[in-house]
């Protein structure tokens, strides 16, 4: 499902109070981080991920990975956070998949 404007809207106002929960340092993105990222958009479905000043990556290379490897989407690049959607498998996870839906 691709976002639509308004819903990219709902979910960077939703996503605005959020801490990254993820920090990509001078290791860069591996897969058990890959693997970690997927379980906690599994759980929350909108996450933050930063990048810290010491890693080589880039923030649109590390989007463009997350998106292939996770099915996953990419809400907004802000500097070096990134702001992460995937709708959850589980239904009692679905909270702000079932509010984007509507919007």
């Amino acid at each position: 499902m691709e976002l639509r404007g308004k819903q990219k809207s709902f979910l960077k106002s939703q996503a605005h109070h959020l801490q990254p929960i993820f920090q990509i340092g001078k290791g860069g993105l591996n897969d058990q981080l890959i693997v970690q990222i997927g379980e906690a958009l599994e759980k929350r479905e909108l996450i933050k991920v930063s990048l810290l000043q010491n890693t080589d990556e880039e923030a649109s290379e590390v989007a463009a990975l997350l998106e292939e490897k996770l099915d996953c989407q990419i809400v907004q690049i802000i500097g070096r956070v990134l702001v992460i959607f995937k709708t959850s498998t589980q239904e009692k996870n679905q909270k702000i998949s079932a509010a984007v839906k509507k919007v």
